[in-house]
């Protein structure tokens, strides 16, 4: 049995793909794994021992160049940047997984809606077997929860019947996504698809996120089978500069925003903050390229590394709300300060505090008052003891729970 894993996204969305290639290898299947081929993912899934079949583009450049062409638009504009980008990425992704689909039985798309998208004609075209995955539980459609809002497409003041805000998301998503699929169908010779959020859906969905930080509650909407997050295991020793560092005095506090670019300000904010407390920092330079603010020997700048094994060693922290620094923090029993910005973050954020095992930051712009305010409630013995508990709930067997899963849905015939 062959599977293609796809996504298109950051390194929270290419790192799981990698565990669960190597999960489904161990069960004798043939995995491999289209992701952007920057350099870091390359290596990622060289590291997994999974093979890499290139996405239309690499993603970092690709980011920053829309973000920048959002950051003053108006939500109509940005709307139409949205629709004009899903155009290209279907029709450029379906080309890339057209070739790296050769020989699989089966495909797995997570990832940006028009990626998966691609995804699913792909697998149209060729008879193949196909499912959805996501890593957060609001992208489903539920009772429990609202859908998220869109540029251009505001969700109505006042209404708050989520199942009726979720048929509305289906003309949203026709709105912003309908035309590029449909457009790409028609090149194809195929006939057009009335509703494209379910079309690319599927039923059931493949949900891998962690139970107890996201747990998703049955709706009768769609069917999701959660799993538990997918985490390589990663036993790749701290650089020396940072095991000396670690090594010279108090547990520090960590600080890393991933691939979200924020201001410089945050980082210096967040030193402030730190140093206020009489605390160290280990400052992630991640994509905004963040860096210490003098030469002190209380900072200590560090790229990608072990998160696995520096978070049991850290006293906090401070981080964007990403999935999966989310759960290497909860796994570590480290308390957390998240200052979301986008997409799921807020919903990490959330729940963190509802735990009890982090604070939610008021708003993605952080000062070094309010970042101080925040560690105040984060480093309390309260929250550090609710951090520990709360990590012996973290699952750690995601991937071989989702392995055996595809291979009994995707090994059906006539699916």
């Amino acid at each position: 049995m062959r599977i293609l894993l796809s996504t298109y996204g950051s390194r929270g969305d290419v790192e799981p793909l990698a565990a669960l290639g190597a999960a489904l290898q161990a069960h004798g299947v043939e995995a491999r794994v289209s992701a952007p081929a920057d350099a870091e993912f390359a290596a990622l899934l060289a590291r997994a021992g999974v093979p890499l079949a290139p996405a239309f583009a690499p993603v970092r450049e690709w980011a920053k160049e829309m973000i920048n062409r959002s950051r003053s638009a108006s939500p109509e504009d940005r709307a139409r940047l949205i629709s004009g980008q899903a155009a290209e990425i279907v029709a450029r992704q379906y080309e890339a997984l057209s070739a790296a689909a050769e020989g699989c039985d089966a495909v797995v798309a997570f990832g940006l809606f028009p990626s998966c998208a691609a995804a699913r004609l792909v697998a149209e075209q060729r008879s193949m077997r196909y499912m959805l995955g996501t890593f957060c539980p609001i992208w489903l459609p539920s009772p429990h929860n609202r859908p998220h809002e869109y540029p251009g497409h505001p969700l109505p003041p006042g209404v708050t019947d989520n199942r009726l805000l979720w048929e509305m998301d289906i003309r949203t998503k026709n709105g912003l996504f309908g035309e590029a699929i449909n457009g790409k169908r028609a090149s194809l010779g195929l006939p057009p698809v009335q509703n494209v959020r379910d079309y690319v859906y599927g039923n059931p969905v493949l949900l891998a996120c962690d139970p107890t930080l996201g747990p998703w509650l049955p709706s009768d909407l769609i069917d999701a089978v959660q799993t538990g997050a997918f985490t390589l295991p990663d036993e790749r020793p701290l650089p020396d500069a940072l095991e000396a560092f670690l090594g010279a005095g108090p547990a520090p506090v960590y600080v890393g925003f991933g691939s979200i670019s924020v201001e410089s300000e945050a980082g210096r904010a967040a030193i402030e903050a730190i140093r206020a407390k009489g605390l160290r920092t280990v400052l992630a330079q991640g994509w905004a390229e963040l860096g210490p603010v003098d030469d002190g020997d209380d900072c200590l700048a560090v790229g990608e590394v072990n998160q696995q094994a520096l978070f049991g060693r850290v006293a906090a922290v401070i981080h964007h709300g990403g999935a999966g620094t989310t759960v290497a923090a909860a796994r570590a029993g480290a308390p957390q300060v998240i200052v979301p910005q986008i997409g799921d973050q807020p919903y990490w954020a959330r729940r963190a505090a509802e735990l009890g095992i982090g604070v939610t930051h008021d708003g993605p712009l952080p000062t070094a008052q309010s970042l101080s305010e925040a560690l105040e409630t984060a480093l309390a013995p309260a929250t550090r003891a609710r951090a520990a508990a709360a990590a012996g709930r973290i699952r750690v067997d995601g991937a071989e729970v989702a392995a055996r899963l595809l291979i009994e849905l995707l090994g059906q015939s006539g699916r």
